[in-house]
């Protein structure tokens, strides 16, 4: 019986403290990617985030703590209903831990009242709005890839130092839209530039001639496109049909994934402008997770994807090193790690949620300069993550201290 103890004993040991006292809820640590995958965002995060997530779960290597993780997915249909009662029952009876890409601004916010009421961890990839980090945020949601301002403030103030001083503004008439216009308008004139007006549009517009009518009228150098998914490719599409992309204005879209620049082709989305979280031919690393996702999906990962993995990832490490999937213990284990990976190395996650990691200014390929399928991007600068992410001196969120 001594004998049979201190095998026990040892085998215990060997598994290390968190192993030894781990405390998983269930037999499983279960993941939820909620997300649009039928809709206006299906191709922005869609179904090629729950292959991120498993991606990642693989790579972790399938189990934590000595319990199998799995990966479960909804169409949210950008219905925060629906949203809601899929997440209440993915919490009540599926037992899940964690959500995952949460596209759509209206579904997040949601989604972070319930898991910061019920204790669950919330990965925010696909949503915009800068209230997750901030009037909402919450001590376990976590915004990972952009949000508001990183679309908003990088491109404008990367722009404004090449001169695109003057611009007229296509927003999405929801609240994502506005607070894009919003941020845009505010960072153009603090750079010495001039907003000459802007349009709002219906979110799944089929025409946007008279949009880009005025927009083409008001003679503004630079048209920011404040939408995002079909809506952004559909005025894409169009202004390029006006010859707009061929005159002297140039469009900056202010939400473009890589899918997006593939559904507009590289004739109608020349020159177009862009701020992004990850490409995935601009290192070794991103070229490594593109080729291996791309066997999956037969395309090329957007920073959408990327940041649906990467935040997977380091929530299964967190699980890991805090012995536990109680999600304040996992939360407080993510914030004090650093993230480490393709997407974002040597990353820090702030107080307040926000994952803070470069972003990048890119400019799209002409045809002529394409190697071919997906070689797309040229990347002109890289945007610092402090200046990518609004200040916490700025900040509403009740986590950070004054």
């Amino acid at each position: 019986m001594r004998l049979a103890y201190a095998t026990v004993l040892s085998a215990a040991l060997c598994l290390g403290p968190g192993a030894a006292n781990a405390q998983i809820s269930g037999d499983a640590v279960k993941i939820g990617v909620l997300n649009d995958q039928s809709g206006l965002y299906s191709d922005f995060g869609g179904l090629g985030s729950v292959v991120a997530a498993k991606m990642a779960v693989k790579d972790f290597g399938g189990t934590v703590l000595g319990k199998r993780i799995e990966i479960l997915s909804a169409d949210h249909q950008n219905k925060v209903d629906v949203a809601s009662t899929v997440a209440r029952q993915w919490i009540d009876v599926e037992g899940v831990d964690a959500f995952a890409d949460l596209t759509n601004s209206a579904v997040a916010l949601g989604i972070q009242n319930l898991t910061k009421e019920r204790g669950k961890v919330a990965l925010f990839s696909g949503p915009a709005t800068t209230r997750l980090t901030n009037e909402d945020c919450s001590p376990t949601g976590f915004h990972w890839t952009f949000d508001t301002y990183s679309q908003a403030i990088g491109s404008a103030r990367a722009i404004l130092q090449e001169g695109g001083k003057e611009w007229f503004l296509l927003v999405a008439d929801y609240a994502f839209g506005h607070q894009m216009a919003a941020d845009l308008s505010q960072e153009v004139v603090a750079g010495g530039g001039k907003v000459l007006g802007q349009v709002r549009h219906p979110t799944g517009s089929n025409d946007f001639s008279s949009f880009l009518f005025q927009a083409q009228s008001s003679k503004a150098s630079i048209i920011g496109l404040a939408n995002a998914g079909a809506d952004t490719v559909t005025a894409v599409k169009q202004a390029g049909e006006f010859g707009i992309t061929d005159g002297k204005q140039k469009l900056v879209g202010l939400v473009i994934v890589i899918s997006d620049v593939h559904a507009m082709g590289l004739q109608a989305a020349k020159g177009l402008i862009a701020t992004t979280a990850y490409y995935w031919n601009r290192d070794d690393g991103s070229r490594d997770f593109a080729k291996r996702y791309e066997a999956e999906t037969k395309r090329k990962p957007g920073m959408v994807q990327a940041g649906v993995y990467s935040s997977v990832l380091h929530y299964l490490r967190a699980v890991q090193a805090a012995g536990t999937d109680d999600g304040k213990a996992v939360a407080d284990r993510m914030r004090a790690m650093p993230v480490d990976d393709f997407f974002a190395k040597g990353a820090k996650i702030r107080a307040d949620g926000r994952l803070i990691h470069d972003m990048y200014l890119v400019e799209v390929k002409r045809p002529e300069e394409s190697k071919g399928p997906w070689d797309y991007y040229k990347v002109l600068r890289t945007i610092p993550g402090e200046q990518a992410a609004l200040p916490l001196a700025q900040s509403k969120c009740s986590l950070v201290k004054k």
